[in-house]
């Protein structure tokens, strides 16, 4: 007679039509569960071994729903979000310099900082995404508003070439940036990076000591490069070598960095992210409403690059809709490369998760639903009519569904959303304050 092992206990048992892990690559797991235990995914396996498994403080039944990891957003901006529309319909740098930077300088501080993010995480947590490759100043603000939040991120301590509210010259943008750095180095949810704005923006001095620097803390280099063809116009002219290339002398391209947009490319930069390991984050929609170009993610992806995805700041896009983004990049890059097979609905699923772990460094913790990893995890529910009738499942993710489909949400095993109502944040107040930020931007005054 053989006697049943005593069931082990776990904090949460979340029981799915679908679990789509991610890894393997395009696998579908039908009628599955996932076990948690403080915050750690400590199984994955079907809903009748796990029900004889496990004695779970909770279980959360979604038997028509995909569950999936949560989306990582590669490449944001998102106390922008309280610029959303302030300047739409411009080529980049008449957006940049003549209205961006310009309202910018009148109302960024610490709580134009929080603020924004708060409106953003809220937006994000919505729409199923779970991680924020973050690029802005104040980092130290940005820093405590995520982790207060709970959502986890990965904050850009800033280097530009001029004078900011963040800093006034190179040396405080280095002191400010180890500061931060060294404050937050220990911690689970949020983390730092370099993030020189762009190369046209930045000096090769500078650009030298984030790489010694980088190395030294075992930090990424988060950067805009290749984002236009006038940007490589003016990198030859003014440098006499394209901007990947003048990284590259600078010691710059190692599997370190971070390239964001990468739209004017050839073959030979193509070959050298490979062989270096940089991973190339994609922004469709912000590069296809600023006519920046088109990121040939077709290419890419044979020469094994790793991709992730990014929406860009809400001032650009101008929302942070990751599932509408992951459509937006899977549907250009067949256009782009003349083929319908590129980039299929699979690998832009694993850009739009494990991919963006890769590009936030967080790969070994979140980006696939695998024991060990952390509960980062988004269900959708496929039974809306908007997804019927369901023949494949991560095909309906990434070409039908819509961010309102997603109903819950976990980070580190703590719910985010439930139901779709956000489980800390209040929405009402969050739109009183937006509308309080819109009535002070609107009245500034740009000459």
């Amino acid at each position: 007679m053989t006697t049943q092992a005593p069931a082990e206990a776990c904090d949460l048992l979340i029981e799915a039509g679908w679990v789509v892990p991610v890894v393997p690559h395009g696998m579908v797991l039908e009628q599955h569960a996932v076990a948690v235990r403080q915050g750690e995914i400590v199984a994955v396996l079907p809903i009748r071994e796990a029900r004889q498994r496990f004695e779970p403080r909770e279980v959360v039944s979604r038997p028509h729903s995909a569950l999936i990891p949560g989306l990582v957003n590669a490449h944001t901006h998102n106390p922008m979000t309280l610029l959303r529309g302030i300047a739409d319909d411009l080529p980049l740098m008449e957006w940049l310099q003549g209205h961006i930077w310009p309202v910018e300088g009148a109302v960024i501080g610490p709580q134009f900082v929080a603020d924004g993010i708060t409106l953003s995480v809220a937006e994000m947590l919505r729409g199923g995404t779970t991680c924020a490759n973050e690029n802005y100043f104040f980092p130290d603000a940005q820093a405590a508003v995520y982790k207060r939040l709970g959502f986890r991120a990965r904050v850009g301590l800033p280097v530009i070439d001029f004078p900011t509210a963040w800093a006034k010259n190179d040396d405080e943008y280095f002191d400010r940036a180890i500061e931060v750095h060294d404050q937050w180095r220990d911690d689970a949810l949020v983390s730092t990076a370099f993030v020189p704005h762009a190369p046209y923006t930045v000096s090769d001095a500078s650009f030298e000591r984030i790489r010694m620097l980088a190395d030294q803390l075992d930090m990424p280099i988060h950067l805009h490069t290749h984002e236009t063809a006038h940007e490589v116009e003016e990198s030859l002219h003014k440098h006499g070598q394209r901007p990947l290339a003048r990284l590259d002398r600078l010691g710059l391209v190692t599997d370190r960095l971070v390239a964001v947009h990468m739209t004017a490319v050839d073959d030979a930069e193509i070959a050298l992210c490979a062989e270096r390991g940089v991973v190339v984050v994609h922004c469709p929609e912000s590069n296809l409403k600023l006519a920046s170009g088109f990121c040939p993610v077709g290419r890419f992806e044979k020469a094994g690059v790793v991709l992730a995805i990014g929406t860009d700041g809400c001032a650009s896009n101008n929302d942070l809709d990751m599932f509408g983004e992951t459509r937006t990049a899977a549907q250009l890059a067949k256009a782009v490369a003349g083929d319908a097979a590129a980039f299929s609905a699979a690998s832009a699923l694993r850009a739009a998760t494990l991919g963006g772990a890769r590009a936030v460094g967080f790969e070994d913790r979140i980006g696939s639903i695998e024991a060990g990893k952390r509960a980062d995890l988004a269900c959708v529910d496929l039974a809306r009519i908007e997804t019927q009738p369901l023949h494949h499942v991560i095909s309906q993710l990434v070409y039908a569904v819509g961010r309102h489909q997603v109903t819950d949400v976990w980070i580190d095993g703590h719910r985010k959303l439930e139901d779709g109502r956000l489980a800390d944040l209040d929405p009402d107040a969050l739109i009183a304050n937006a509308r309080e930020w819109r009535s002070r931007i609107a009245s500034i005054r740009i000459d």
